[in-house]
C-alpha cells in the first residue's frame, strides 16, 4: 500500500468502529510514520511543536490499537495494518470466510462497513458463487511489496488463465517470495473455493502435512482420516480434482538436503517427492505453489512453457528500492542506484544496509560508499550463512574460485583453474544457478559466470573454501 491507500484504509477502519474520521494532524502523523519520518520532521511540516505531535500520536496509537484489536506502535504500524487488510480483504470478494484453527469466521463489523463502500452493488455481484474458505493461520504478517507488478501478472496468468497445477517461486533469502505469494492471494483468491497457507519451516513429516491439509479441506478430525500416506495422498488428489483449491507451501528448502546438489531431499522427507510429482503430473482443478531457495527436482524435471508445472526465479527490484531508502530517511538520492546495484536489489539486504547507513552515517549514502570494502554486517551475513552452508563440496569449490575472480570467467577458464571435469563443472554451475548464487552473462557468443558482490564478500570473509 502507498501512503494514500494507508490513510484511506485507516480512516475507513476508524470510521467503521467509531463513526469519526481521522483528524488532519492524525493523518499527517500516520502518513509521516509510514514514510519513515521522525516526529520532529512531521512537526516541522505540520507547523506545530514536536511535543504536540507526540501527544496526538500517543492518542492515535491507542485509537488504532482499539480499532485493530492489537497494540499498535510506530514500529509495527505496517504489519498491523497489513494483517488487518489480509484479514478483511476476503470480504471484498463476496463475504468469504477466514479459517483460524478449526473455526470458520466471517469478517467483522469493520469489514462489513468497508464492503458497503467498496464492493460491487448487489445488482452486479455474483451471489451464486460459494464463499472461499481461507486458512491463513500459518501465514506470516503481510509486508509491503516492491515493484512486483510483472511477477504478479505472470503468476495470475499461469494459475487463473492457463490452469497451472504446480508453480515454484524461487530465489535467494530476502528476495520477496513470501511477500509476493501473500499479495498473490489477494489478487486471485476469488477464483478458488479453498485457499490454504502452510509452512515447512520445521520440516514436518509428510504424514503430518497431509493430515493438516485434509483436516481443513474435509473438515474432519484426524480420527476419520485414512492412516497411510498413499491413502491420504489419494484422498487429497480426489479432493483437488473435484474442487478448486489454492495451496501455498512456504519454506520448502527445509525439506531439501544440505551437502548435495540443489533439489535433493533429506532422507526423512523423500516422500514429499511423491506428493509434488503427483500434483504436477495428474490432471486436477487446483494449484500448489512452492516457495523455496531452490527447486525440488520435480520442478526442474516437469516445468515448461506448455507444461502445467511452472517456475518463477525472482530477481532483485530496481527503482522501487527508492521507497525503502525514503522510509529509512537516507540522503544523497543520486547514489541510490549504486547502492541498489551493489546489493542486487534484494529488498531484505537493502533494508539491512539502509539501517546501517542511518545508524552509522546518519543516512549519508555517499559517505558510506566511500569505503571500498563492501560492508555486510552480522545481520546480513546471517541471512547468507544457511544458504552457503548447505552447498555441496563441489559447489563450495566453484564458488570460492568465482569469488576470487574480479571479473566474470568462462567455462574454459574454470576448467583450467578449478581442476574439474566438464561433467562436474556443469553440474556445479547448474546447481549454483538454481540456488541463485551465480550470475550468468553472454559476451561475444561466450557464457561467463560470476557471483554478486555480496556473496563474494561473504565467501572471502568466512571459512567456506
Amino acid at each position: 500500500m502507498d501512503v494514500k491507500e494507508v490513510l484511506r484504509f485507516a480512516d475507513d477502519l476508524v470510521f467503521a468502529k467509531t463513526g469519526e474520521h481521522l483528524e488532519d494532524l492524525q493523518e499527517a502523523i500516520l502518513g509521516g510514520v509510514w514514510e519513515g519520518k521522525k516526529y520532529s520532521q512531521i512537526a516541522e511540516v505540520s507547523h506545530c511543536s514536536e511535543g504536540h505531535v507526540r501527544n496526538v500520536a500517543s492518542k492515535l496509537w491507542k485509537r488504532l490499537s482499539n480499532v485493530l484489536g492489537e497494540e499498535v506502535t510506530p514500529s509495527n504500524l505496517l504489519s498491523a495494518l497489513e494483517r488487518r487488510q489480509l484479514f478483511i480483504v476476503s470480504s471484498n470478494f463476496g463475504n468469504d470466510f477466514l479459517h483460524i484453527g478449526n473455526v470458520n469466521v466471517c469478517t467483522d463489523t469493520q469489514a462489513s462497513e468497508l464492503q458497503k463502500t467498496r464492493s460491487p452493488s448487489p445488482a452486479t455481484s455474483d451471489t451464486s458463487k460459494p464463499p472461499t474458505r481461507l486458512d491463513l493461520a500459518d501465514a506470516p504478517h503481510i509486508s509491503s511489496l516492491c515493484d512486483r507488478t510483472s511477477e504478479l501478472a505472470t503468476l495470475e496468468k499461469w494459475i487463473v488463465q492457463e490452469k497451472c497445477t504446480l508453480a515454484a517461486i524461487l530465489g535467494i533469502s530476502g528476495i520477496g517470495k513470501t511477500a509476493l505469494s501473500l499479495h498473490l492471494i489477494q489478487k486471485i483468491q476469488h477464483n478458488f473455493e479453498y485457499v490454504i497457507w502452510r509452512s515447512l519451516r520445521h520440516s514436518p513429516p509428510l504424514e503430518n502435512t497431509l493430515k493438516n491439509l485434509l483436516e481443513f479441506l474435509l473438515n474432519k478430525p484426524e480420527i476419520e482420516l485414512p492412516t497411510s500416506i498413499p491413502e491420504r495422498i489419494s484422498v487429497l488428489m480426489e479432493f483437488l480434482r473435484k474442487n478448486r483449491c489454492l495451496i501455498i507451501i512456504d519454506d520448502v528448502q527445509t525439506i531439501l538436503s544440505g551437502g548435495q546438489l540443489a533439489g535433493n531431499y533429506r532422507a526423512e522427507c523423500e516422500n514429499y517427492s511423491i506428493l509434488f510429482r503427483q500434483i504436477g503430473e495428474t490432471t486436477h482443478n487446483s494449484c500448489l505453489i512452492l516457495n523455496s531457495w531452490e527447486p525440488p527436482r520435480e520442478i526442474t524435471a516437469l516445468k515448461g512453457e506448455k507444461s502445467p508445472v511452472r517456475s518463477l526465479q525472482l530477481k532483485g527490484i530496481g527503482t522501487a528500492a527508492a521507497e525503502i531508502f525514503r522510509q529509512k530517511s537516507l540522503l544523497n538520492p543520486e547514489t541510490w542506484d549504486n547502492l541498489t546495484n551493489t546489493y542486487r536489489g534484494n529488498p531484505l539486504w537493502l533494508k539491512i544496509v539502509a539501517t546501517t547507513i542511518q545508524e552509522i552515517f546518519r543516512g549519508r549514502v555517499a559517505e558510506f560508499l566511500k569505503y571500498d570494502r563492501l560492508f555486510l554486517g552480522e545481520e546480513l551475513a546471517a541471512t547468507l550463512h544457511p544458504q552457503i552452508n548447505r552447498l555441496s563440496e563441489l559447489e563450495k569449490n566453484l564458488i570460492c574460485h568465482l569469488s576470487r575472480e574480479a571479473n566474470s570467467v568462462s567455462i574454459e577458464q574454470l576448467l583450467q583453474d578449478a581442476d574439474l571435469s566438464p561433467s562436474d563443472l556443469f553440474n556445479g554451475l547448474q546447481s549454483l544457478g538454481r540456488r541463485s548464487l551465480v550470475e550468468i552473462e553472454e559476451q561475444e557468443n561466450e557464457t561467463l559466470f560470476s557471483v554478486c558482490p555480496v556473496v563474494r564478500q561473504y565467501v572471502l570473509s568466512n571459512p567456506v573454501c
